[in-house]
Protein backbone atom coordinates (compact mmCIF):
# COMPACT_ATOMS: atom_id res chain seq x y z
CA UNK A 1 0.00 0.00 0.00
CA UNK A 2 2.89 2.20 0.69
CA UNK A 3 4.63 1.63 -2.63
CA UNK A 4 1.56 2.67 -4.22
CA UNK A 5 1.30 5.97 -2.30
CA UNK A 6 4.62 6.51 -3.20
CA UNK A 7 4.39 5.68 -6.75
CA UNK A 8 1.36 8.02 -6.53
CA UNK A 9 3.22 10.93 -5.07
CA UNK A 10 5.69 10.89 -7.62
CA UNK A 11 3.81 10.34 -10.39
CA UNK A 12 1.62 13.84 -9.69
CA UNK A 13 5.10 15.66 -8.67
CA UNK A 14 6.68 14.96 -12.40
CA UNK A 15 3.72 15.97 -13.70
CA UNK A 16 3.39 19.06 -12.19
CA UNK A 17 6.77 20.13 -12.71
CA UNK A 18 6.14 19.46 -16.57
CA UNK A 19 3.22 21.42 -16.51
CA UNK A 20 4.96 24.25 -15.29
CA UNK A 21 7.87 24.36 -17.53
CA UNK A 22 5.60 23.81 -20.39
CA UNK A 23 3.42 27.11 -19.02
CA UNK A 24 6.77 28.98 -18.27
CA UNK A 25 7.67 28.14 -21.96
CA UNK A 26 4.67 28.92 -23.45
CA UNK A 27 4.90 32.48 -21.31
CA UNK A 28 8.30 33.35 -22.93
CA UNK A 29 7.26 32.81 -26.17
CA UNK A 30 4.51 34.88 -25.82
CA UNK A 31 6.67 37.93 -24.99
CA UNK A 32 8.84 37.46 -28.41
CA UNK A 33 7.48 37.94 -31.84
CA UNK A 34 3.88 37.84 -32.29
CA UNK A 35 3.57 36.40 -35.82
CA UNK A 36 0.88 37.06 -38.34
CA UNK A 37 -0.92 34.47 -39.27
CA UNK A 38 -3.38 35.44 -42.21
CA UNK A 39 -2.45 35.33 -45.99
CA UNK A 40 0.31 37.59 -47.62
CA UNK A 41 -1.99 40.03 -49.33
CA UNK A 42 -3.40 39.97 -45.41
CA UNK A 43 -0.23 41.33 -44.35
CA UNK A 44 0.43 43.94 -46.77
CA UNK A 45 -3.12 45.50 -46.12
CA UNK A 46 -2.61 45.01 -42.08
CA UNK A 47 1.07 46.71 -42.31
CA UNK A 48 -1.08 49.90 -44.57
CA UNK A 49 -3.75 50.25 -42.11
CA UNK A 50 -1.89 50.43 -38.91
CA UNK A 51 1.56 52.34 -41.19
CA UNK A 52 4.04 49.42 -39.92
CA UNK A 53 6.93 47.88 -41.92
CA UNK A 54 7.05 43.94 -43.01
CA UNK A 55 9.34 41.57 -41.85
CA UNK A 56 9.25 38.32 -43.09
CA UNK A 57 11.25 35.48 -42.24
CA UNK A 58 11.82 33.63 -45.00
CA UNK A 59 12.80 30.09 -43.27
CA UNK A 60 12.58 26.34 -44.59
CA UNK A 61 10.64 23.67 -42.14
CA UNK A 62 13.88 21.44 -42.51
CA UNK A 63 16.24 24.34 -41.80
CA UNK A 64 17.64 24.14 -38.26
CA UNK A 65 19.45 27.62 -38.17
CA UNK A 66 15.62 28.71 -38.62
CA UNK A 67 14.41 26.53 -35.65
CA UNK A 68 17.00 28.03 -33.69
CA UNK A 69 15.78 31.38 -34.43
CA UNK A 70 12.08 30.44 -33.55
CA UNK A 71 13.43 29.20 -30.43
CA UNK A 72 16.34 32.13 -29.11
CA UNK A 73 15.71 34.79 -30.85
CA UNK A 74 12.03 35.31 -32.13
CA UNK A 75 11.10 34.66 -28.43
CA UNK A 76 13.34 37.20 -26.58
CA UNK A 77 11.57 39.72 -24.65
CA UNK A 78 13.25 43.03 -26.17
CA UNK A 79 13.09 41.63 -29.99
CA UNK A 80 9.23 41.19 -29.28
CA UNK A 81 8.70 44.32 -27.70
CA UNK A 82 10.68 46.79 -30.84
CA UNK A 83 9.35 43.91 -33.76
CA UNK A 84 6.30 44.09 -32.99
CA UNK A 85 6.03 47.73 -32.48
CA UNK A 86 7.10 48.48 -35.87
CA UNK A 87 6.79 45.95 -37.93
CA UNK A 88 4.03 43.13 -39.16
CA UNK A 89 5.95 40.06 -38.67
CA UNK A 90 4.79 37.16 -41.00
CA UNK A 91 6.68 34.07 -41.17
CA UNK A 92 6.73 31.78 -44.38
CA UNK A 93 8.14 28.31 -45.55
CA UNK A 94 9.60 29.25 -48.75
CA UNK A 95 8.96 25.71 -49.92
CA UNK A 96 5.23 25.42 -49.80
CA UNK A 97 3.88 26.28 -53.02
CA UNK A 98 1.43 29.77 -53.30
CA UNK A 99 3.15 32.83 -51.29
CA UNK A 100 5.87 30.92 -50.00
CA UNK A 101 7.53 30.07 -53.50
CA UNK A 102 6.21 33.64 -55.15
CA UNK A 103 7.82 35.38 -52.59
CA UNK A 104 11.11 33.53 -52.99
CA UNK A 105 11.04 34.29 -56.31
CA UNK A 106 10.11 37.58 -55.87
CA UNK A 107 12.93 38.49 -53.10
CA UNK A 108 15.53 35.86 -54.64
CA UNK A 109 15.78 33.67 -51.32
CA UNK A 110 18.38 31.70 -51.95
CA UNK A 111 19.69 30.45 -48.37
CA UNK A 112 17.83 30.11 -45.02
CA UNK A 113 16.32 31.93 -43.13
CA UNK A 114 16.83 34.88 -45.16
CA UNK A 115 15.09 37.95 -43.02
CA UNK A 116 13.35 40.62 -45.57
CA UNK A 117 12.33 44.12 -44.54
CA UNK A 118 9.77 45.76 -46.90
CA UNK A 119 7.59 48.76 -46.94
CA UNK A 120 3.93 48.49 -45.80
CA UNK A 121 3.11 48.32 -49.44
CA UNK A 122 5.93 44.79 -50.25
CA UNK A 123 8.44 47.69 -51.28
CA UNK A 124 12.09 46.05 -50.41
CA UNK A 125 14.22 47.59 -47.76
CA UNK A 126 16.75 44.98 -47.45
CA UNK A 127 17.77 41.26 -46.24
CA UNK A 128 20.23 39.66 -44.58
CA UNK A 129 20.82 35.70 -44.81
CA UNK A 130 21.49 33.39 -41.98
CA UNK A 131 21.28 33.02 -37.97
CA UNK A 132 21.37 35.97 -35.96
CA UNK A 133 21.58 36.69 -31.94
CA UNK A 134 18.85 38.83 -30.37
CA UNK A 135 21.34 41.88 -30.14
CA UNK A 136 22.41 41.89 -33.70
CA UNK A 137 18.52 40.97 -35.02
CA UNK A 138 17.71 43.95 -32.58
CA UNK A 139 20.61 46.09 -33.76
CA UNK A 140 19.22 45.24 -38.00
CA UNK A 141 15.49 45.98 -36.83
CA UNK A 142 16.60 49.56 -35.84
CA UNK A 143 18.93 50.47 -38.84
CA UNK A 144 15.83 49.57 -40.92
CA UNK A 145 13.62 51.93 -39.04
CA UNK A 146 16.52 54.67 -39.15
CA UNK A 147 17.03 53.96 -42.91
CA UNK A 148 13.76 54.72 -44.16
CA UNK A 149 13.24 57.81 -41.81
Amino acid sequence: MKTIALTSVLLITVLIIYGFKKTTSQTKTDEGIQFFTGTWQQALDKAKKENKYIFLDAYASWCGPCKMMKKKTFTDKAVGEFYNKHFVCVAIDMEKPGDGSALADKYSVEAYPTLIYLQSDGKFIGKAMGFRKSKEFLEMGEQIIAKTK
